[in-house]
């Protein structure tokens, strides 16, 4: 049985997402960081599910039937832990080169895939004609539909489709396969790329007409520890115009684009907030820039999303992660703009008592 946290609301408190969203706009003061998270894995989140909540484990399945079971668990989830919003992304199907492994955390049963970086699904015209591209009109929106339909009252929904233009544009020809053509075969590159914005264009077109959406916060990871993936000229050429034109969807309803991107890409920091209007950097490395120093650097512009670093989220222990999250909130919450949370995702490796640790004291700390 999961210890009890005397911070957490457990469903007592009263969400507030438009709150939330004045504040990371710089619309209203607040005195305690709001919380946000990317993704919470199933793995840490079924535990709090079944033994701070009492509720029975429903697997994510093929049924609409299934599908809303794991979503009524994961709307009391978020809304017990006291977010003021779920974030849930689901995405066209893009077939890719998987490798598949079995999830390493113990007791776990599900499997593990990552892109193949050697051997893409599309490597020439030919595959790119052959491709099975997706069409938004078939597409199955009902777990977004559930969503807006269940949400509890002061709840929002912060959505996105499930990976970017870069990712998928990487993972479909392979990370290797896109290093070459940059250079071979331009043209074949820029082909995909138009392909799959114009096909997440048409998904935002759908999300956007959901009326609890108070955000879309995509993830699209660009960089490394030292640099971007690719140059910061390819990335301006291919993908980020895709970046402007979703931000300017979202902005066109008046709701904010965040953006999550993982690694070093500081070297477009000034395309993303000057250019294509992000309201919020998500996903945080302290080896690479801290949340605080990012603040310093562009928090007058642009909400700081997160920043509890998943070396200590994942390695620490609670009272370790305790005080990053205190030293986090009095450093960055009194700038304004500022939310508390996990510097990438809350994997399946987190211990438990470390998320619950970083979520009870986040409800604790006020400046």
């Amino acid at each position: 049985m999961i210890a009890r946290y005397p911070h957490i609301p457990m469903e007592k408190a009263k969400p507030d997402a438009q709150q939330c969203i004045d504040s990371l706009l710089g619309r209203c003061t607040v005195h305690r960081a709001p919380l946000v998270e990317y993704i919470v894995d199933d793995i840490v989140m079924q535990p709090v599910v079944e033994d701070l909540l009492g509720r029975t484990w429903i697997p994510w399945g093929p049924s609409h039937a299934e599908i809303a079971g794991y979503l009524d668990n994961l709307i009391a989830f978020w809304r017990a832990m006291g977010y003021d919003f779920v974030r849930f992304e689901i995405g066209l199907p893009l077939p890719e080169h998987l490798t598949v492994r079995p999830e390493a955390t113990q007791g776990a049963t599900k499997q593990r895939a990552w892109a193949d970086e050697h051997h893409g699904a599309i490597t020439s015209w030919e595959d790119f004609e052959h491709y099975p591209w997706p069409r938004v009109e078939a597409f199955d929106f009902f777990p977004l539909e559930y969503l807006q339909a269940h949400l509890p009252d002061g709840m929002g929904l912060i959505s996105s489709h499930g990976g970017g233009v870069f990712e998928h544009l990487s993972w479909i020809m392979s990370l290797e396969g896109l290093s070459t053509a940059l250079f071979e075969n331009p043209d074949l590159v820029k082909a995909i790329a138009d392909r799959l914005g114009a096909l997440m264009t048409g998904f935002y077109r759908h999300l956007l007409d959901l009326d609890r959406l108070i955000a879309v916060f995509p993830g699209d990871d660009m960089g490394y520890k030292s640099a971007t993936m690719v140059s910061p000229r390819d990335l301006r050429t291919y993908t980020l115009p895709w970046h402007r034109q979703f931000a300017a969807l979202a902005h066109a309803r008046s709701l904010p684009y965040f953006l999550h991107s993982c690694g070093n890409i500081l070297a477009i920091m000034g395309d993303l907030i000057d250019d294509i209007g992000i309201d919020g950097k998500h996903s945080f490395e302290d080896a690479i820039i801290p949340a605080p120093e990012f603040q310093r650097r562009y928090g007058d512009r642009i909400a700081v999303l997160g920043g509890v670093d998943l070396n200590i989220l994942s390695g620490g222990t609670p009272e370790e992660v305790r005080a990053r999250v205190r030293e986090l909130i009095l450093t960055c919450g009194p700038a304004g703009r500022y939310a508390i949370g996990s510097g990438n995702s809350v994997p399946s490796y987190v211990p438990v008592e470390n998320y619950l640790a970083m979520i009870d004291e986040a409800h604790a700390t006020t400046y």
